[in-house]
């Protein structure tokens, strides 16, 4: 199935997020200000977008990137929004800066409420199965291990907490796959059953989702589309990082969410109908 057809299959096959926003409305709601966020490959993209909007909804930010000039970029750009962030550089390949971000946050605002688990890359040219084994490790370790290991490290700081909030980011590629680069999709796929069979953490009101955006303007998509072996199809638009930060801001606030994977793409916000866990 293309990315066009499951976008138009899941048209009306589960409720809006409109729907589950009203519904959720009734309920209970993460209040954001005041909470202390940590987002990885904040140095652009949906990373950047997500950063400021949760600064300016009140949280406190640690922007890591490996691009640490990046990273100073976003948190300069929340100083003059009036918010606070603190930039950290980090190569999530690498568990031990993994972990030194999460120190970050317990040092500059004493403790953790929402990680969100956003940095990824493609495996590039050339590509698989042309790539080396160390070429397409670091797709492994970047966009699979760290949000497996950020997870893992993350949880007994929200549990020290109470509770608290993780978000990754996956793609469409992880539901229907991309054949330009099948190491990039399967780390997607593997991010969507991940969240999922953490579902269970929500009766510690730990909540673990992800969001799966089609094709964003990120600098990630642009080198993509200069790349005659990955080049995206020109007949699907693009989104902002913007419009997939409003996704993940509400992946945040929802208190009934848990285990759950958002499919973004223009002109549709839907939760993946996928099957439920077993008992």
């Amino acid at each position: 199935m293309s990315a066009i057809a499951l976008v138009t299959s899941l048209r009306g096959a589960v409720p809006s997020v409109a729907e589950l926003v009203d519904d959720a409305a009734q309920g209970e709601s993460m209040e954001i200000a005041g909470k202390v966020a940590v987002i990885t490959g904040g140095g652009s993209g949906i990373g950047r977008a997500t950063a400021g909007r949760l600064a300016s909804e009140g949280a406190r930010v640690v922007v890591a990137d490996f691009d640490l000039n990046g990273a100073d970029e976003t948190v300069a750009r929340i100083d003059q929004a009036g918010g606070t962030a603190v930039a950290f550089r980090a190569d999530v390949a690498r568990p031990a800066d993994v972990a030194a971000m999460l120190e970050c946050a317990e040092r500059h605002f004493g403790g953790l409420d929402i990680l969100h688990n956003n940095a990824g890359i493609t495996t590039g040219d050339p590509g698989y199965p042309d790539a080396g084994l160390e070429q397409w490790q670091r797709v492994l370790d970047v966009n699979l291990r760290a949000v497996i290991l950020g997870t893992q490290l993350a949880l007994p700081l929200l549990r020290r907490r109470r509770g608290g909030c993780i978000v990754h980011t996956s793609s469409i590629a992880g539901l229907v796959g991309w054949a330009p680069d099948p190491i990039y999709a399967a780390t997607k796929a593997a991010i969507v059953l991940f969240t999922q069979s953490m579902a269970p953490l929500g009766a510690e009101n730990i909540r673990i989702n992800c969001i799966c955006p089609g094709g964003v303007n990120t600098p990630m998509l642009q080198r993509a589309r200069q790349s005659a072996r990955e080049k995206p199809p020109e007949a699907l638009p693009s989104l902002e990082p913007e419009e997939v930060a409003d996704g993940v801001l509400q992946l945040i606030a929802d208190d009934s969410l848990a285990g759950r994977t958002l499919l973004i793409a223009p002109g549709l916000r839907d939760f993946a109908p996928l099957p439920p866990l077993p008992v």
